[in-house]
């Protein structure tokens, strides 16, 4: 048995203020930079990745695998059509060559599924277009997906299986992948596609009530697990609120023996879905409150202050600088806040040296608004480290020069590339122990749980300047689905709103429009 790999994932948010470009996938942060097909399999061994959960699966199979090259950009805007266009040739010439070589039996692609090109909103939807149109319709091709994925029917019907991670914080990406090759190969040998039911549905979850540790996703999610017990596969995506276009929202792709055990599947998760609306609402805290009530709670055990709307996992830049200066305003002493995504003011860092007194304009290079600061430079590094926790265990990482800078009583971790918060790691290359401290601020929405929740005495989600608002309705969104409602239990559909005078772009999460009259 023979089985083609690849992979090429992204997050687009369509109003983030920087496109994605080449370079960025070249550069990624927390996880490989681009591999080659030469080179895929030695550059991704022991990463975090659905890819090497499906190689590792396939060996056990026996199978031979063809690698068609593999690459991660950290999320932000739109991918350039240079970006979208190389990358994607780069994994349709690959697999023709592999064709050339030898009979092929499946194609596994690790993918994200919220990607949106300059030229191609569902831009996974169109390499996979691209890879039918090389192998035909009768090749099985099994897809993994991140949940916040925006899972289009096109994704749906171009796929013999959608296999999406189960958990967000992200801690199951190689037992997914081990799962979807598993599937594929089930696939292979029973040489016929299972029936498939899609559904998609007419709201869309902010991203911070997506957590599937809490309430209500928690309960969704093992409703789900339950559903499933009785069929092959059901793909639940929570959607990628960022994204405008129609494609855009929750989805779920079910997968049986009978198409009558799909469709009630899918009509099953819908309903649970539904019933549970009004809970996904969620709230967050301005970030002064935040801070102030930080400081209330702080004592053995640190508080943790997730920076949610500058989140890079989200597409923010990583480098607003709202939080930081109400911690420096509201003198928390003992915070540290991480990362500071700054290139120039690193730079500057390593230039003055550790031990140094230095006058910064830091952070604010994706808004025009920097922080006037002067601080300390404590501590200098190379931003190379491996990453330790449930969600990147093993993944290289490589922010560039980084420097550990204490203002007053409040520290922050410059870095020269973007990332999330997600892992202690990148506090601790930098010898600082998150554990140790009274104040953590990550740059991150969810995904620092799975690393940070274990050793807090409480979590705060604050609402600074950046483009991750955590109420997707204040977005400018012109393209989404006329029947989208853009708030939980909200009755309000994207027909209204697209008529209203667009705003110049993404909002406060505090500055909502006025309720026009119910539908």
């Amino acid at each position: 048995m023979r089985i083609a790999v690849a992979g090429f994932l992204h997050e687009s948010h369509s109003f983030a203020p920087r496109a994605t470009e080449w370079v960025n996938f070249l550069t990624p942060g927390g996880l490989p930079a681009l591999q080659r097909p030469a080179a895929m399999m030695e550059g991704l061994k022991g990463t975090s990745t659905c890819a090497w959960g499906g190689i590792t699966e396939a060996m056990k199979h026996g199978a031979t695998i063809a690698p068609l090259g593999w690459c991660f950009a950290n999320p932000a805007g739109p991918v350039t059509r240079e970006a979208f266009e190389r990358i994607s040739a780069m994994i349709v010439d690959a697999l023709s060559v592999a064709l050339e070589e030898g009979q092929l039996d499946g194609v596994f692609l690790d993918l994200h599924g919220a990607m949106v090109s300059d030229d191609y909103p569902d831009a996974e939807g169109e390499l996979m277009r691209r890879v039918r149109a090389v192998v035909g319709p009768a090749m099985p091709l099994a897809i993994t997906l991140d949940p916040h994925a925006n899972m289009t029917r096109q994704m749906a019907e171009l796929a013999d299986v959608i296999v999406p991670y189960r958990t967000y914080p992200h801690v199951d990406m190689l037992a997914v992948g081990m799962r979807a090759m598993a599937l594929l190969i089930q696939r292979i040998q029973r040489g016929a596609p299972w029936a498939m039911a899609f559904r998609e549905l007419d709201f869309l979850i902010p991203i911070t009530s997506q957590c599937t540790m809490v309430e209500p996703m928690a309960g969704v999610m093992a409703t789900r697990l339950e559903i499933e017990a009785g069929i092959v596969e059901l793909a639940y995506c929570f959607g990628f609120p960022y994204a405008d276009f129609p494609g855009c929202g929750q989805a779920i792709a079910a997968y049986a023996e009978t198409p009558e055990a799909a469709s009630a599947a899918a009509a099953a998760l819908a309903k649970e879905i539904s019933a549970r609306e009004g809970s996904f609402a969620g709230a967050v805290q301005p970030a002064a409150k935040a801070v102030a009530e930080a400081i209330r709670l702080a004592g053995s055990k640190p508080v943790i202050i997730a920076d949610t709307q500058d989140n890079p996992g989200g597409g923010g830049h990583g480098d607003t600088t709202g939080l930081l200066a109400e911690l420096i305003a509201q003198d928390a002493q003992g915070a540290v806040l991480a990362p500071m995504n700054d290139a120039e003011s690193a730079a500057a860092c390593h230039a003055a040296g550790e031990g140094a007194t230095i006058t910064l304009e830091l952070g604010g290079k994706s808004d025009g608004a920097p922080l006037t600061v002067t601080g300390v430079v404590e501590k200098l590094g190379d931003g190379r480290f491996t990453l330790t926790g449930p969600m990147g265990k093993g993944n290289p990482a490589d922010l560039g020069p980084s420097a550990l800078l204490r203002i007053g009583g409040v520290r922050v971790v410059i870095v020269s590339r973007k990332m999330q918060a997600h892992d202690q790691s990148i506090f601790l290359q930098l010898g600082v122990d998150p554990a140790l401290q009274k104040i953590v601020a990550v740059k991150s929405s969810v995904h620092f749980r799975a690393h940070f929740q274990p050793i807090a005495a409480s979590v705060l989600v604050a609402a600074a300047p950046g483009p991750v608002v955590a109420d997707p309705a204040t977005l400018p969104f012109t393209a989404l689905r006329e029947d989208m409602r853009l708030r939980p239990g909200d009755n309000r559909r994207f027909g209204w709103q697209k008529y209203r005078q667009p705003k110049k772009g993404p909002q406060s999460v505090l500055e909502i429009p006025e309720k026009p009259a119910e539908e």
